[in-house]
């Protein structure tokens, strides 16, 4: 059946989850994961992706080596809320206050990253990517963390990432300590990555957040 998932060997890792009403027992079981330096899959609004302790480099290192991800590639991370911006980010530019306003949801902002953010995140860059989750089993995980996770997708390098956890490459769902099973999410492209570490901002990729919006709100910082 296709919502078994093709690894049959790891289904005691797995847990399904109502996605718009998520069990507070199981996120807290998974957040607890989380504090132990694990490692899971979750549900984000369009696809699944790997959550780890941002602050924990060993933690970073094994979504690294799950993913089989080149370490020049920097690693983007979700906020509880907005009070972990101060983490994470050395500064939030005048001109990038309005794009804060778009979420939560499918935009992912890039700025100069904070001292305390581990150099394995960055790939190197010094820049980190941030977002807000608007899935309520992410919104809920990260919450219940209470700090920044990784959200980087739950996919090996340069393969397609997955809207179904049934989906999910057998090799993924074996290497981590759970897989939150949330159905079937939305699909379609990430996130809009959109560095606003400097002025003008660059859309490193266009996502689920069209340039168009992204144009909107700063036209309104402007006029």
């Amino acid at each position: 059946m296709k919502r078994k998932l093709q690894n049959s060997r790891n289904t005691a890792n797995v847990v399904r989850i109502d996605p718009l009403a998520p069990d507070k027992d199981e996120i807290r079981k998974a957040a607890q994961i989380l504090k132990q330096k694990g490692v899971l899959v979750f549900p984000t609004s369009g696809l699944y992706g790997l959550a780890a302790d941002a602050f924990s480099i060993e933690a970073v290192g094994r979504v690294f080596t799950i993913k089989r991800r080149p370490a020049d590639m920097p690693v983007l991370v979700m906020l509880s809320g907005s009070q972990d911006m101060k983490r994470v980010v050395r500064t939030v530019p005048d001109f990038a206050a309005p794009l804060v306003g778009l979420w939560p949801g499918g935009i992912t902002l890039v700025f100069e990253a904070g001292d305390a953010v581990p150099e394995v995140l960055t790939g190197g860059t010094g820049k980190i990517g941030v977002r807000m989750p608007a899935h309520p089993v992410a919104r809920a995980l990260v919450r219940q963390f209470g700090g920044p996770i990784t959200a980087t997708s739950a996919n090996l390098s340069g393969c397609l990432a997955a809207s179904d956890a049934a989906d999910l490459d057998p090799r993924i769902c074996t290497e981590v300590d759970l897989v939150i099973d949330g159905g079937i999410l939305a699909g379609g492209v990430g996130s809009t990555v959109l560095d606003v570490s400097r002025w003008p901002v660059t859309i490193i990729r266009e996502g689920a957040v069209s340039r168009q919006s992204i144009d909107n709100v700063l036209a309104k910082r402007t006029a």
